[in-house]
């Protein structure tokens, strides 16, 4: 499939992913972009840029009425299914987050089938795996939940049961997807919904007011940080690809540890302070031990992707913007 030419959906557009993806559709020679959002977590912020493009549509609707679903769907060639909870507002709100997260899907892909529309792009996570362990963590590892905080089992399995669903409906239907399991991703227009990304923006607020940043723990826990323009670009290369009905990695292969994160802020600052470390006391934690080990071979063979931005690249640009919208 072709971008060019052609018009898309964002369920979940007014977000970090959804604005960065549309641009990177818009830049690929989309005909029109469709941005659906409720705005109970997305921000106009998220997309001013973007609304004075005649090729951009905004729709105020929401994934668990079907109805809204089916009108914006209309003479669509793909969607791209970003609209979900996130850990933090899952554990602000179990009821309404588990049914975005299950019946939202599942009323995407029902206008996706009657839109006879050709693919979706599903936003899977890394906490699939939940805590499991492996030297090198491919697609095809079980989920392991026995010790994660309730929040991140049942916002891992609710990722689970959205793959199950695409994979339902191409079987069914014939309606073609692929799905991206997401790392932590973080970068321009950053939100305060993701536990790990939050910390990167905690991080440089403290340095910035010259307060000690913080590490939870001894510093040795990691996470595969993500740049958004890295996730934006493998969601374009999830709806061209030839390949279809696969369920992918998203990530950089990379572990990089709380200790790493603060210190690599803290060069880019140019500041001398010394990291304060503190117990763990977290209402929510994403699963992260020492090692994770996610493999990204797969999103190369299937379609070609590689990230672009290594962490101080991503982390630089991410404060590159965060001191031009301050000095605004």
């Amino acid at each position: 499939m072709e971008i060019q030419g052609n018009a898309y959906l964002i369920t979940g557009g007014a977000s970090l992913i959804g604005s960065h993806l549309a641009d990177a559709l818009l830049a690929a020679g989309a005909a029109e972009v469709r941005l659906l959002d409720n705005f109970a977590l997305g921000s106009n912020e998220m997309i001013a840029h973007l609304l004075g493009d005649s090729r951009v549509k905004l729709i105020r609707g929401d994934i668990l009425r079907l109805t809204d679903l089916l009108e914006a769907s209309t003479g669509i060639d793909g969607v791209f299914a970003l609209a979900g909870f996130l850990t933090i507002p899952m554990l602000a709100n179990p009821s309404l987050g588990v049914q975005v997260n299950t019946t939202g899907l599942l009323n995407t892909l029902e206008a996706g089938r009657f839109a006879k529309m050709r693919r979706v792009v599903f936003s899977s996570s890394v906490a699939a795996y939940g805590n499991t362990e492996a030297e090198t963590l491919q697609e095809d590892a079980p989920l392991t939940a026995a010790s994660l905080s309730p929040v991140s089992a049942v916002y891992g399995v609710s990722k689970l049961f959205g793959e199950s669903l695409c994979r339902l409906y191409a079987q069914k239907f014939g309606l073609e997807f692929n799905a991206l399991r997401f790392g932590s991703v973080y970068g321009e227009r950053q939100h305060t919904r993701a536990v790990n990304a939050n910390f990167i923006a905690e991080t440089y607020t403290r340095i910035r007011k010259g307060e000690r940043p913080v590490i939870i723990g001894d510093g040795r826990e990691v996470h595969d940080y993500i740049h958004v323009n890295d996730v934006a670009a493998g969601c374009v290369a999830a709806m061209t690809s030839e390949r279809h009905g696969e369920v992918m990695n998203l990530v950089t292969a990379v572990d990089s540890t709380m200790t790493e994160v603060v210190q690599t802020v803290l060069r880019i600052c140019a500041s001398s302070l010394e990291p304060e470390y503190r117990p763990d006391t977290r209402a929510v934690r994403s699963a992260g031990g020492t090692h994770l080990g996610f493999s990204r071979d797969k999103a190369r063979a299937v379609m070609g992707w590689v990230p672009q931005f290594n962490l101080e690249q991503g982390i630089r640009r991410y404060i590159t913007w965060l001191e031009s919208a301050q000095a605004t």
